[in-house]
């Protein structure tokens, strides 16, 4: 990695990184790039570009781009699940969708409680094939993201669907703004993002920690792992070593499992999300605002969803 493409805070950081690999503009042209998730067998990614109301795809085989689906329900984050089907953070749509093999799209969640959803934002899907998901009120707040509504919850969650009975249960209701998650390698704890700084300077920026309980359906504790150092967590994803490459201000925050910011990867715009792909997972795929970018690292993502 060229040496004004990234920031070593710690030792461990070093080690990371081949010391010739750049970080790659591979597309502009978004406002608002969010949510890549990597298909491993098409080894294409997909990513939201929610203003626009659209999804794009970009095809590592040759570096094209093309839309993958508009209108696409202002879609924001998505991930890929055990049988390879895209899921998706619909924010007009103000629901979690599928898409399934033949293309069709199928509602995973999109009341709680008889009250419409406010605008969910990112999910993680677990072993057990349940859907782990968070719903601010982004998309409601303006029409920039979404359509201006008011939120008939009255408070932003994090909630699991049932891969089963399908019912949609609020596993964390204390957050002002729950935003990226992800589970770490064994699934013993669950890291959630708060952005509710941006929505009062009192409100935190920073990323939580919580226990999986009762068979993995619930959590408990949720101390804070770590503070932004630069503007505000977004979305981010863990490598097979349980390190969290996770989105700033001012690029990629790489943190070691025990809550030490380790080194930066420098990016020149504000950084939303963050995938690993290619055939290795050794690919970095980075939504930074108007653009997606790429860097190899030395490392390899978590075989996780």
């Amino acid at each position: 990695m060229a040496a004004e493409d990234y920031e070593i805070l710690d030792p461990r950081f070093a080690r990371l990184f081949n010391g010739n690999a750049q970080v790659e503009k591979l597309f502009t042209g978004c406002r608002w790039a969010e949510g890549p998730a990597w298909f491993a067998a098409g080894r294409y990614v997909v990513w939201s570009d929610i203003p626009n109301n659209r999804m794009l795809r970009y095809d590592e085989t040759d570096g094209s781009v093309s839309v993958f689906r508009q209108p696409s329900g202002n879609s924001n984050g998505n991930t890929v699940d055990r049988q390879g089907r895209l899921v998706t953070c619909e924010h007009s749509g103000r629901r979690v969708s599928r898409t399934e093999h033949d293309g069709s799209i199928t509602t995973i969640a999109d009341k709680w409680r008889g009250k419409r959803l406010n605008s969910p934002n990112d999910a993680v899907v677990k072993s057990d094939g349940s859907i782990w998901f968070t719903d601010p009120t982004y998309g409601i707040d303006t029409d920039y993201e979404g359509d201006k509504a008011e939120s008939e919850i009255g408070a932003c969650h994090v909630y699991r669907a049932d891969p089963g009975t399908g019912e949609i249960e609020a596993v964390i209701t204390d957050m002002v703004r729950p935003n990226g998650l992800a589970f770490s390698l064994d699934e013993s704890k669950l890291y959630v993002v708060d952005t509710g700084r941006t929505h009062g300077a009192q409100n935190p920026a920073h990323m939580r920690v919580f226990n999986v309980d009762d068979g993995g359906k619930k959590v408990s504790g949720g101390k804070v792992f770590a503070d932004c150092t630069a503007g505000l967590f977004d979305g981010f994803r863990l490598d097979d070593q349980g390190r969290i490459w996770t989105s700033a201000a001012d690029g990629i925050h790489c943190y070691d499992p025990d809550g030490t910011l380790i080194g930066r990867i420098k990016v020149p715009e504000v950084v939303a999300n963050c995938v690993f792909g290619g055939n290795k997972l050794n690919c970095l795929y980075i939504a930074g605002t108007t653009s997606l970018y790429m860097v190899r690292l030395m490392v390899n993502g978590a075989k996780t969803f």
